[in-house]
């Protein structure tokens, strides 16, 4: 198994609040999402890192547009369509790599233990198999608002 080289980390502040992202509404999650990605991004030189992966990581996945789909659907009302579109962790996952061209595998899972812990887990299995030569792991929640990012690439054999 490869050990994993960390290139770039940083952590979204509780109290800032997120640009929003056109086509994403009612949620903070996929703006939070986007914002620690492009801090972390924008930190590093996009240079040499080949295929890079997207893996958002989230316990309890986008709170706030289940609450509205709930809600709508709870009254009796029509579920926007854009809600749908958004309610799949993967929708910001391709936004992030759209935005920055990011070309390597684009997943989202639900951790069974330590959020980045399993991220950085998936990450290395990715660069491992060849599916990619770097990664950008995303761990978002909500409630409060807070996310994480780091980007690593594959280091030294073990």
């Amino acid at each position: 198994m490869r050990t994993l080289e960390v290139l770039a980390e940083v952590v979204w502040p509780v109290e800032e609040k997120p640009t929003p992202i056109a086509g994403f509404v009612m949620s903070s999650f996929s703006p939070l999402a986007a914002a620690a990605a492009e801090r972390c991004l924008s930190g590093y030189p996009m240079t040499g890192l080949g295929r890079t992966a997207v893996v958002i990581v989230s316990t309890s996945g986008d709170l706030g547009t289940a609450s509205g789909v709930a809600t709508a659907v709870d009254a009796a009302k029509r579920v926007g369509p854009l809600l749908f579109f958004q309610s799949v962790p993967n929708a910001v996952a391709g936004h992030i790599a759209a935005r920055w061209g990011l070309t390597g595998p684009v997943v989202s899972v639900c951790p069974l233990g330590e959020p980045l812990d399993d991220g950085l887990e998936l990450a290395a299995l990715l660069i491992e198999d060849g599916d990619a030569d770097s990664a950008l792991i995303v761990h978002v929640e909500q409630e409060p608002d807070s996310a994480q990012a780091v980007l690593v690439r594959g280091g030294e054999q073990q």
